[in-house]
């Protein structure tokens, strides 16, 4: 199947509508019919501004965090525009592929 990968990168100490930014995005993926998606927590990274967000032992809300799922054009649009329609600020890329499911229990499709 074509579709896209989408990536959303952001610090565990932000939030969307009153939640955590990987927990909203978890919500909205789920209600917009998207069939999976993973978090991956980051050990240190830096935004467009140069400063540096870490993991630290005793401070892991500054952690960098990111979102990522294989999605039809359909439901990348409507995360894009889900997303543009909340007061937030995320980094994303949307990359053109090709997904499935591999093995002999995978679904036919």
């Amino acid at each position: 199947m074509k579709g896209f990968q989408i990536t959303i990168m952001t610090e565990q100490n932000r939030r969307i509508e009153k939640k955590q930014p990987m927990e909203w995005l978890m919500q909205v993926a789920a209600e917009l019919g998207i069939s999976g998606a993973t978090v991956f927590s980051g050990v240190e990274s830096y935004g467009h501004d140069g400063r540096r967000h870490s993991a630290r032992f005793f401070e892991l809300t500054d952690q960098p965090v990111e979102f990522v799922a294989a999605v039809t054009a359909d439901q990348a649009q409507r995360l894009i525009d889900r997303i543009n329609g909340v007061d937030t600020r995320v980094f994303y890329m949307k990359t053109e592929i090709e997904f499935g499911e591999l093995g002999a229990g995978a679904s036919a499709g």
